[in-house]
């Protein structure tokens, strides 16, 4: 019951009241883990990284104490995603690693193959989701939302092109009928928007997006909740002809545009919506560590919107 009052208070923004809902289980061996865990969630939603790591390492300190290495290891492999998409890549496989030392239960490897995906280790990731289709062949869980999640990541990266982007597309698609689900939070959804980024479709990008805005309940603290106004702002700045994220080319005025004189005007409804999506991002991760590469990929970004 602390926990489910902790996620009303969050929604609310009754940051009192999550401390109290919080403080509430502390010292109770039961509760005490989960709680920290949910707390760095929270953390990581405000781009405050080093906090939430602290808070990470404490849940896995109070699962030690009470001899539970499975929870120890699902610690470890849940912090690992968040890490990835915010660019943090070597942290995110430390934690991979350290998880699957500890266990390969279904959530475990899940958890951890999604980030090895993400941050670049396709080979082992690949393996992982192989283990778990052959381990789980009957488990709905696994086969609609942990398999295309894993699939996909492997498709995506920093520098991913629109085929390989097309692939993730595809590899989700499996997962679309059961997404909205407490189960993955909208995960899926968030990897097919960056996916729909990559490929430059900005329309359906910003569609997929604002799924996540529209169903706060069922995201709650995770990060996704808060990168989807990225998203949502990259998504914009590609109608308007504007790279909306790093490395993607931008999908507006070709070089025979420029060099004939013709260069198009941009949507002034895009941009204004764009802006509003980074400055929306910007305000919920205005205490955010400053070294995280995806907010200083973001404030690059925003100032060619201007």
């Amino acid at each position: 019951m602390h926990a489910r009052l902790y996620f009303i208070d969050f929604l609310e923004g009754d940051t009192a009241g999550m401390e109290r809902e919080a403080a509430a289980v502390m010292g109770r061996r039961e509760y005490e883990g989960f709680m920290l865990d949910t707390q760095s969630d929270t953390a990581a939603y405000s781009g405050e990284f080093v906090k939430a790591r602290e808070l990470t390492r404490r849940a896995i300190d109070s699962a030690r104490r009470a001899d539970e290495q499975e929870t120890m290891a699902h610690f470890e492999a849940q912090a690992a995603p968040r890490e990835a998409m915010v660019g943090n890549m070597g942290m995110a496989r430390q934690l991979a690693q350290a998880a699957l030392v500890l266990s390969d239960s279904r959530d475990v490897e899940f958890n951890s193959a999604l980030a090895l995906g993400l941050a670049g280790d396709k080979a082992q990731a690949t393996r992982r989701a192989n283990d778990l289709d052959k381990r789980f062949s009957k488990d709905t869980m696994v086969q609609t939302q942990c398999l295309p999640m894993i699939r996909a990541a492997t498709f995506l990266g920093r520098d991913n092109t629109p085929e390989e982007a097309d692939k993730a597309i595809q590899a989700l698609a499996a997962a679309a009928p059961y997404e909205p689900g407490v189960y993955s939070r909208l995960y899926p959804t968030y990897l097919r928007g960056g996916a729909y980024v990559a490929a430059r479709e900005g329309a359906a990008a910003a569609a997929e997006f604002q799924k996540i805005l529209d169903h706060p309940v069922v995201v709650v603290n995770e990060p996704v909740g808060a990168l989807a106004r990225l998203g949502l702002g990259r998504a914009y700045a590609l109608q308007a002809g504007i790279p909306g994220r790093a490395g993607v080319p931008p999908a507006g005025p070709t070089s025979s545009d420029t060099e004939a004189g013709t260069m198009p005007t941009l949507p002034a409804d895009a941009l204004a919506k764009a802006r509003a999506a980074y400055q929306d991002f910007f305000a919920l991760w205005k205490d955010a560590d400053p070294d995280v590469p995806i907010l200083r990929h973001a404030k690059a970004e925003y100032a060619k919107l201007k």
